[in-house]
Protein backbone atom coordinates (compact mmCIF):
# COMPACT_ATOMS: atom_id res chain seq x y z
CA UNK A 1 0.00 0.00 0.00
CA UNK A 2 1.38 3.43 -0.86
CA UNK A 3 2.85 5.01 2.29
CA UNK A 4 1.28 8.37 1.39
CA UNK A 5 -2.23 6.90 1.72
CA UNK A 6 -1.47 5.34 5.10
CA UNK A 7 0.12 8.58 6.30
CA UNK A 8 -2.90 10.61 5.13
CA UNK A 9 -5.26 8.34 7.07
CA UNK A 10 -3.08 8.42 10.18
CA UNK A 11 -2.88 12.23 10.07
CA UNK A 12 -6.67 12.54 9.81
CA UNK A 13 -7.06 10.10 12.71
CA UNK A 14 -4.65 12.15 14.86
CA UNK A 15 -6.47 15.40 14.03
CA UNK A 16 -9.87 13.93 14.90
CA UNK A 17 -8.57 12.29 18.10
CA UNK A 18 -7.23 15.65 19.24
CA UNK A 19 -10.56 17.32 18.52
CA UNK A 20 -12.50 14.55 20.27
CA UNK A 21 -10.28 14.45 23.36
CA UNK A 22 -9.30 18.12 23.77
CA UNK A 23 -11.43 20.61 21.86
CA UNK A 24 -14.91 19.08 22.09
CA UNK A 25 -14.81 18.53 25.87
CA UNK A 26 -13.99 22.24 26.31
CA UNK A 27 -16.86 23.21 23.98
CA UNK A 28 -19.27 20.95 25.87
CA UNK A 29 -18.16 22.41 29.22
CA UNK A 30 -18.64 25.97 27.92
CA UNK A 31 -22.07 25.09 26.51
CA UNK A 32 -23.18 23.41 29.75
CA UNK A 33 -22.32 26.59 31.62
CA UNK A 34 -24.88 28.48 29.51
CA UNK A 35 -27.74 26.72 31.27
CA UNK A 36 -30.75 24.68 30.09
CA UNK A 37 -29.33 21.89 27.88
CA UNK A 38 -32.65 21.09 26.15
CA UNK A 39 -32.67 24.47 24.36
CA UNK A 40 -28.94 25.08 24.25
CA UNK A 41 -27.93 25.20 20.56
CA UNK A 42 -24.21 25.31 21.35
CA UNK A 43 -24.47 22.16 23.46
CA UNK A 44 -26.59 20.34 20.88
CA UNK A 45 -24.15 21.23 18.07
CA UNK A 46 -21.13 20.16 20.12
CA UNK A 47 -22.80 16.81 20.94
CA UNK A 48 -23.64 16.27 17.26
CA UNK A 49 -20.04 17.08 16.30
CA UNK A 50 -18.79 14.69 18.97
CA UNK A 51 -20.98 11.91 17.54
CA UNK A 52 -19.80 12.66 13.99
CA UNK A 53 -16.11 12.73 14.96
CA UNK A 54 -16.46 9.45 16.86
CA UNK A 55 -18.13 7.77 13.89
CA UNK A 56 -15.56 9.13 11.43
CA UNK A 57 -12.72 7.91 13.66
CA UNK A 58 -14.18 4.41 13.74
CA UNK A 59 -14.53 4.48 9.95
CA UNK A 60 -10.93 5.65 9.42
CA UNK A 61 -9.51 3.10 11.85
CA UNK A 62 -11.40 0.32 10.04
CA UNK A 63 -10.13 1.55 6.66
CA UNK A 64 -6.56 1.65 7.97
CA UNK A 65 -6.94 -1.90 9.30
CA UNK A 66 -8.38 -3.08 5.98
CA UNK A 67 -5.53 -1.50 4.00
CA UNK A 68 -2.90 -3.03 6.28
CA UNK A 69 -4.28 -6.47 5.42
CA UNK A 70 -3.67 -6.08 1.67
CA UNK A 71 -1.26 -8.81 0.65
CA UNK A 72 0.39 -8.31 -2.75
CA UNK A 73 0.87 -12.07 -3.04
CA UNK A 74 -2.92 -12.46 -3.20
CA UNK A 75 -3.29 -10.07 -6.14
CA UNK A 76 -3.64 -11.99 -9.44
CA UNK A 77 -0.71 -11.91 -11.83
CA UNK A 78 -2.77 -12.49 -14.98
CA UNK A 79 -5.99 -10.51 -14.46
CA UNK A 80 -7.07 -6.96 -13.64
CA UNK A 81 -6.87 -6.20 -9.93
CA UNK A 82 -5.69 -3.48 -7.57
CA UNK A 83 -2.71 -1.61 -9.05
CA UNK A 84 -3.30 -2.75 -12.63
CA UNK A 85 -2.86 -0.37 -15.54
CA UNK A 86 -5.38 -1.03 -18.28
CA UNK A 87 -5.87 0.29 -21.78
CA UNK A 88 -9.49 0.20 -22.83
CA UNK A 89 -11.29 0.92 -26.05
CA UNK A 90 -14.56 2.68 -25.28
CA UNK A 91 -16.83 1.07 -27.89
CA UNK A 92 -19.57 3.69 -27.44
CA UNK A 93 -17.25 6.68 -27.96
CA UNK A 94 -14.63 4.99 -30.16
CA UNK A 95 -11.81 6.23 -27.91
CA UNK A 96 -8.81 4.74 -26.12
CA UNK A 97 -8.67 5.24 -22.36
CA UNK A 98 -5.94 4.35 -19.89
CA UNK A 99 -6.73 3.76 -16.24
CA UNK A 100 -4.89 2.56 -13.17
CA UNK A 101 -6.92 0.86 -10.44
CA UNK A 102 -6.18 2.38 -7.04
CA UNK A 103 -7.71 2.73 -3.57
CA UNK A 104 -10.65 5.08 -3.14
CA UNK A 105 -8.33 7.52 -1.32
CA UNK A 106 -6.07 7.82 -4.38
CA UNK A 107 -8.79 8.01 -7.04
CA UNK A 108 -8.62 10.95 -9.45
CA UNK A 109 -10.36 10.32 -12.76
CA UNK A 110 -8.74 13.36 -14.37
CA UNK A 111 -5.38 11.65 -13.84
CA UNK A 112 -6.63 8.23 -14.99
CA UNK A 113 -6.75 6.85 -11.44
CA UNK A 114 -9.99 5.01 -10.75
CA UNK A 115 -11.01 3.24 -7.60
CA UNK A 116 -11.44 -0.50 -7.49
CA UNK A 117 -14.84 0.26 -5.93
CA UNK A 118 -16.04 2.61 -8.70
CA UNK A 119 -18.53 1.22 -11.25
CA UNK A 120 -15.86 0.89 -13.96
CA UNK A 121 -13.26 -0.42 -11.49
CA UNK A 122 -15.64 -3.11 -10.20
CA UNK A 123 -16.57 -4.05 -13.76
CA UNK A 124 -12.92 -4.51 -14.76
CA UNK A 125 -11.83 -6.55 -11.74
CA UNK A 126 -10.86 -10.10 -12.70
CA UNK A 127 -10.99 -9.48 -16.47
CA UNK A 128 -8.19 -10.11 -18.98
CA UNK A 129 -6.93 -8.47 -22.17
CA UNK A 130 -9.33 -9.24 -25.01
CA UNK A 131 -12.42 -9.33 -22.78
CA UNK A 132 -15.35 -7.01 -23.41
CA UNK A 133 -17.11 -5.57 -20.41
CA UNK A 134 -20.39 -3.68 -20.10
CA UNK A 135 -20.55 -1.34 -17.11
CA UNK A 136 -23.51 0.53 -15.63
CA UNK A 137 -22.27 4.02 -14.80
CA UNK A 138 -24.13 7.06 -13.42
CA UNK A 139 -24.15 8.42 -17.00
CA UNK A 140 -25.63 5.23 -18.41
CA UNK A 141 -24.20 1.92 -19.60
CA UNK A 142 -20.78 1.85 -21.27
CA UNK A 143 -19.03 -0.93 -23.10
CA UNK A 144 -15.27 -1.39 -23.15
CA UNK A 145 -12.89 -3.75 -24.89
CA UNK A 146 -9.82 -4.45 -22.77
CA UNK A 147 -6.82 -3.92 -25.05
CA UNK A 148 -3.93 -4.33 -22.59
CA UNK A 149 -3.35 -5.12 -18.93
CA UNK A 150 -0.24 -4.51 -16.86
CA UNK A 151 -0.63 -5.90 -13.34
CA UNK A 152 1.00 -4.43 -10.26
CA UNK A 153 3.51 -7.30 -10.41
CA UNK A 154 4.74 -6.23 -13.86
CA UNK A 155 5.25 -2.59 -12.89
CA UNK A 156 8.72 -1.91 -11.61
Amino acid sequence: MPPSILQKLQEEIQTLEYELNHELPKELKRARALGDLSENAEFIMAKQRQDYVGARLAQLRQRLADLSLVNLNNIPKDRIAFGSKVILHDLDRDAEIEYRLVTSEEADVSKGLISTTSPIGRGLMGKKAGDTVRVATPNGPREFEIRAVQTIHEQV
